[in-house]
């Protein structure tokens, strides 16, 4: 979410002073009207990535979601499909209407190994499996695994933090309350404000 412009405090987007000098990739490079798929960031990720290795140093992939990472490092490619939005307006009015539960179902009987894995209040992921079913006759799960054939481009090196539950959730809270404190509601009517369509840029923020 830090690719978009304005969007700052809700993303917790880096500060100056915090890069310690330190040279950021990939941050304020997308308009919130734009839409960006996970596609569109691995082909920008991996040109700033050959960027920093043609200059001698090494590059460091810090935070972001699973999906963004997984693409990355695993070399997953997916082909560059068209979003029917009438088929997903057609999903989205059903949830509307009847209930997200009823997605579920349709999408627990195509692909319960994907749906199992979701929440059953979780509407985009839900309606995601059933687009991709519908456009492409596989499910999530097979499209997955078809997705991993490409050979890896470079020797990663994964790092991950473990932290006490308890400890991670106190720290979230915190940092909302701090965000509030830092201007977060004015900053979301500023962007509603200046832009009129956001594709995929409101998707990551429950506000």
């Amino acid at each position: 979410m830090q690719i978009y412009k304005d969007m700052n405090i809700g993303t917790a987007k880096v500060l100056e002073d915090e890069m310690q000098g330190i040279r950021h990739y990939m941050l304020d490079i997308v308009s919130p009207e734009e839409r960006y798929s996970v596609a569109d960031f691995k082909k920008q990720a991996e040109q700033c990535i050959e960027q920093i290795l043609m200059e001698g140093k090494t590059p460091i992939i810090c935070g972001g979601t699973g999906l963004y990472i997984n693409f990355l490092i695993y070399g997953i490619e997916f082909a560059n499909e068209e979003i029917d939005m009438k088929y997903r307006n057609h999903l989205n009015e059903i949830a509307q209407n009847k209930g997200l539960e009823d997605l579920y179902k349709k999408a627990l009987k195509i692909d319960p190994e994907a749906t199992s894995k979701i929440s059953k209040n979780d509407k985009k992921r839900i309606i995601r499996i059933l687009e991709i079913y519908h456009k492409t006759g596989k499910t999530k799960t097979q499209q997955d695994l078809e997705s991993r054939k490409n050979e890896v481009k470079y020797d990663y090196k994964v790092f991950g933090i473990n932290m006490d539950r308890q400890i991670l959730y106190d720290r979230i809270n915190k940092r909302v309350d701090i965000m509030l404190e830092q201007g977060l509601i004015q900053e979301v009517k500023e962007i509603l404000e200046k832009y009129n369509v956001f594709p995929t840029a409101m998707q990551g923020l429950r506000i």
